[in-house]
């Protein structure tokens, strides 16, 4: 059939980690994005959830798989296998609850100690449409992004604002390290840029896995 490209005809696979406090709204952005689905009584997260996505970037097909965690502290136990592997982020607080965004140094300092340098990570202020109620102004989350060196977006994923656009940076961001990388291995001479079914490795940068599982170790 013209077009159509089977579930794992895909170029790349990165694993993406939502990561915030409980309640910012981490799965709805997830559902929203992976199945455009916003659920009004979304329970908390109990342990780990995971959904994918493909997306093109520069004629490339870029399958993400974007995990969900609990925000709860119960949980930490799961930290390390989390993170493992993971080239991108998005850390999620609630624009309506200012604790939601003191907590994201935390949230950073967790993600920083867990993953490689570069991981693209991007910092989400959810729930914009309760514009009425917020508490986190715009400025104050841009300031901090730009502080930590992060990307910066405000999103709904109750009314689908920026979802999309949230993802598919952090993923074309990605995408572009790793392809940067690729070519200037293939310049250097020592290799060329890796067969479909290669892992990737670059050190002190961002390892993507080409059609192979996200967890291999």
């Amino acid at each position: 059939m013209a077009g159509y490209r089977a579930d794992d005809d895909y170029d790349y696979l990165f694993k993406v980690v939502l990561i915030g406090d409980s309640g910012v709204g981490k799965s709805n952005l997830l559902s929203r994005f992976t199945k455009n689905e916003f659920n009004l009584e979304s329970k908390s997260t109990i342990g780990v959830e995971f959904a994918t996505r493909t997306l093109n970037v520069d004629s490339k097909v870029i399958k993400a798989q974007i995990w969900d965690t609990a925000g709860q502290e119960r949980y930490r136990a799961i930290t390390s296998a989390y993170y493992r592997g993971a080239v991108g982020a998005l850390l999620v607080y609630d624009v309506t609850r200012h604790a939601t965004f003191e907590n994201v140094d935390r949230w950073l300092k967790e993600l920083r100690n867990h993953t490689d340098a570069n991981i693209v990570v991007m910092l989400v202020g959810n729930k914009s449409d309760l514009r009425h109620l917020v508490a986190v102004s715009t400025e104050d989350g841009k300031s901090y992004a730009e502080k930590e060196s992060l990307y910066f977006m405000e999103t709904s994923a109750l009314e689908a604002t920026n979802v999309e656009n949230a993802f598919a940076e952090v993923l074309t961001q990605i995408y572009h390290i790793v392809s940067k990388k690729a070519v200037e291995v293939a310049e250097n001479g020592t290799t060329s840029v890796p067969a479909k079914g290669e892992k990737i490795d670059l050190k002190n940068d961002v390892s993507a896995l080409k059609r192979v599982g996200c967890c291999s170790s």
